[in-house]
């Protein structure tokens, strides 16, 4: 049975960003990769509005099996697409930026761990659609390259665009197989789930593991986020918005209406935490709220010189001077609008 063009759009713009519509269509490979990259980065979902009828054709012509698919073995290798390889080395140094989140306490790490991650990303935006690479070679690049930059946290960077390379060398079309949907829908969902779980298991361990320092450092990943949209109103209520869209989601397919006004409680506890860290700072430095940069490095000058150690004998100099110090850091970040 064909494909529809309906309900192909009708899944990009219900579940998109997590590729429901490539699941139907039969494209396992971009449904995964729109999986662990929400949409790409939600850049490649936008994209695909004027590309999915594109992946309907191909869709309908794998299950008609049309002669295209046959001549493809003879042919030359597809041609480089810009937008594949840019994809490559962005996801490569995206999978390995995860890879050093969760996975960094392994043993030989730099050596095995983060090369074949980063290659895992790159293999996964070259096996999309139509064309493919082969994968012993661009794992093979990946590991010959980590040495050279062996403990650095850049290192996912050049790892990726050895391997993207290495790839785009040798691409080639996929060989003709059975339609997707001659697999059954559970097998490939199962698959799916699998490679899913595969990814975030260790990024969720890293992240549970230590919810303290997680907790804070969301918290001013938020305030930070939110705090650079602070002259569009509108804008900033859009990304309030989508912070929440994770919990909307969660809602409508558990049926309770507790779990946004939850996250909304969470997230407004998050936001008044870092909040009265910069009234406390305040506080630290006795400057108002108002205060302009330069009134808060000037203040912070001053007190730093009253109570360094070096310049004053007294036993709460040196806690005080820190405590200086970390207010200074705090309002340092952050524009003096946010307290107005």
């Amino acid at each position: 049975m064909g494909k529809r063009l309906t309900v192909a759009y009708a899944l990009w713009a219900a579940g998109g960003p997590l590729g429901l519509h490539h699941i139907y269509l039969g494209r396992d490979s971009h449904a995964l990769l729109w999986m662990l990259t929400f949409g790409g980065f939600g850049i490649g979902w936008a994209r695909e509005f004027i590309r999915i009828p594109a992946y309907v054709n191909e869709a309908n012509q794998e299950t008609a099996g049309v002669k295209i698919r046959r001549q493809r073995d003879a042919a030359a290798p597809p041609p480089i697409g810009l937008t594949r390889l840019a994809g490559q080395v962005c996801v490569g140094i995206y999978f390995g930026t995860v890879s050093l989140i969760g996975l960094s306490s392994m043993s030989f790490f730099y050596l095995i761990v983060l090369p074949l991650s980063v290659g895992a990303g790159v293999c996964l935006v070259a096996d999309v659609g139509q064309q493919t690479s082969d994968i012993q070679k661009t794992m093979t690049a990946c590991l010959i390259t980590s040495p050279i930059f062996y403990g650095s946290t850049l290192s996912p960077l050049p790892i990726s665009l050895v391997a993207s390379v290495t790839a785009a060398q040798h691409r080639r079309f996929k060989s003709p197989r059975p339609a997707r949907s001659a697999h059954g829908l559970g097998p490939r969902l199962y698959k799916l789930g699998m490679a899913w779980l595969a990814f975030s298991a260790p990024l969720g361990y890293c992240i549970f593991h230590n919810t303290t320092a997680t907790v804070y450092y969301i918290s001013d990943c938020l305030a930070e986020l939110l705090n650079f949209f602070w002259f569009f109103p509108w804008l900033r209520g859009l990304v309030e918005y989508m912070l929440l869209i994770p919990y909307r989601i969660l809602c409508a397919i558990t049926g309770g209406g507790y779990t946004e006004e939850a996250w909304k409680k969470v997230l407004e506890i998050l936001l008044r935490e870092y909040t009265e860290r910069e009234i406390d700072a305040l506080h630290v430095l006795s400057l108002k709220a108002d205060a302009s940069v330069e009134e808060i490095a000037h203040t912070y000058r001053e007190l730093a010189k009253t109570w360094h150690p070096d310049h004053n004998p007294s036993k709460e100099a040196e806690a005080m001077f820190i405590k200086i110090h970390d207010a200074y850091e705090v309002l340092r970040r952050h524009k003096p609008n946010r307290f107005k």
